[in-house]
């Protein structure tokens, strides 16, 4: 096999982070943690509802959207070119449709310490979407610490659900599949456009659905100011600031890599939920959490490529 045929054929090792890709990933990861505290906080309870979940889901990315047109226009940014529109569309239904809405409709069923258990896989979702579409090879054991960190998951749903997961669990499960597919469309995109602008035109190339869809669902009763102020945090800072942070930190650092910074969201988000929303952190979620985490975490250490893959031949 020639050197030119076995370069194109063979698996792209994932680059090694650098010390400002890492930086970045944290400031996104931080950013993230609050989103499922903050959209408790927007949508209340089923007892206490408040914002729908459809206005939160489409409100944040039509607001973000909003902004991102001055931003483009601000910054005078080119037009995204041929297939790249189709990138921002598959972008597009990961991370400002499917992710925002489903985890809206779950966490006015769960309480956020609940929905972060359930969203700890994230980041072997990621890794496992990058290693699959990025064709980014791992280690044999990687894949089996992914699937045990959704047994976990499983078994943690099933314990709080009396026996079987709630449908709020599948919900969360779908949405973290959706986003997990938006953050590596991202990343790979972010590769031949500036980061900020991915989100940025995926958010403008939304608007024709989101806007309408926002002024639809605009909500009939009266709102908390604190529902408001959730509702802000999420479409300004989730939807918008947060991936300027994050698809950069993809890009420079590899989504195999780079997604591992996440083992941290679970932690930071449940322990946002306890003084903004009064839940309680129980000893059995905490440990639930805790083997999500030290999976995930063993999955981040197995993620390299093993020393023997065999290289193209040069």
């Amino acid at each position: 096999m020639s050197s030119k045929t076995s370069s194109l054929t063979a698996p792209a090792l994932a680059p090694a982070p650098s010390g400002s890709a890492w930086a970045l990933g944290l400031l996104g990861v931080a950013i993230f943690a609050l989103s499922i505290p903050m959209t408790r906080l927007a949508s209340g309870s089923v007892a206490a509802p408040q914002l729908p979940a459809e206005f939160i889901a489409l409100g944040r990315a039509a607001l973000a959207g909003l902004c991102s047109l001055v931003y483009l226009r601000w910054t005078r940014a080119p037009l995204p070119r041929g297939r790249q529109w189709q990138s921002l569309a598959f972008i597009a239904a990961g991370v400002v449709f499917g992710w925002p809405l489903l985890m809206s409709m779950a966490v006015q069923q769960v309480d956020a310490v609940h929905a972060s258990v359930i969203s700890g896989v994230l980041p072997l979702a990621t890794a496992v979407c990058a290693a699959l579409l990025l064709r980014q090879r791992a280690r044999p054991a990687f894949w089996g610490c992914a699937l045990a960190g959704l047994a976990l998951v499983i078994a943690f749903a099933a314990w709080r659900g009396a026996g079987a997961p709630q449908w709020a669990d599948l919900l969360l499960l779908g949405g973290v599949c959706a986003a997990a597919l938006g953050y590596v469309g991202g990343a790979g995109l972010s590769r031949r456009m500036k980061p900020e602008q991915v989100i940025c035109w995926t958010l403008v190339l939304s608007l024709p659905l989101t806007l309408p869809l926002t002024l639809l669902s605009w909500p009939s009763q009266p709102v908390s100011g604190a529902a408001w102020g959730g509702f802000l945090y999420v479409s300004l800072f989730s939807m918008w600031l947060g991936f300027f942070a994050w698809y950069r930190a993809l890009a420079l650092g590899g989504a195999l890599h780079i997604s591992q910074v996440q083992i941290l969201q679970p932690f930071l988000s449940m322990l946002m939920a306890v003084p903004l929303l009064g839940e309680r952190l129980d000893a059995g979620t905490l440990g639930f959490a805790l083997a999500v985490i030290a999976v995930v975490w063993a999955g981040k250490s197995l993620s390299a490529p093993p020393t023997d893959a065999p290289r193209s031949e040069r």
